[in-house]
């Protein structure tokens, strides 16, 4: 059974930073897509960004040069990284995760199977 659990969210001024981390437990994390996706703002669901099980890694437009996603793979687990956030990235965060191949993983990251429950990330001056 594939859980995931974020943690690492939190509330910081605009120009701060953030890490959030998302450890899975069931498959290898090299053996799955695994990304971020965010709903907030009275916006519809983002993906936000997302590296596939082949490495290659897609950003939002968004947050292109702001946020980091990675993996610690001795911990089972992708980290985004997010600095100089602003405002309107403020959001609850979900991490997503599916073994499925998918051309374009970033845009269907709502669809992916597996989801955590969420952290929320506040960024207010």
């Amino acid at each position: 059974q594939v859980q995931l659990a974020e943690s690492g969210g939190g509330s910081v001024q605009p120009g701060g930073s953030l890490r959030l981390s998302c450890r899975v437990s069931g498959p290898h994390i090299r053996a799955t897509n695994i990304g971020w996706l965010r709903l907030g703002g009275g916006k519809e669901r983002e993906g936000v960004a997302v590296i596939a099980r082949g490495g290659r890694i897609t950003y939002a437009d968004s947050v292109k040069g702001r946020f980091t996603i990675s993996l610690d793979v001795d911990k089972n687990t992708a980290v985004l990284q997010m600095n100089n956030l602003k405002t309107e990235d403020t959001a609850k965060y979900y991490c997503a995760a599916d073994e499925r191949y998918w051309n374009n993983p970033l845009e269907n990251l709502v669809a992916f199977t597996h989801s955590g429950q969420g952290t929320q990330v506040t960024v207010s001056p």
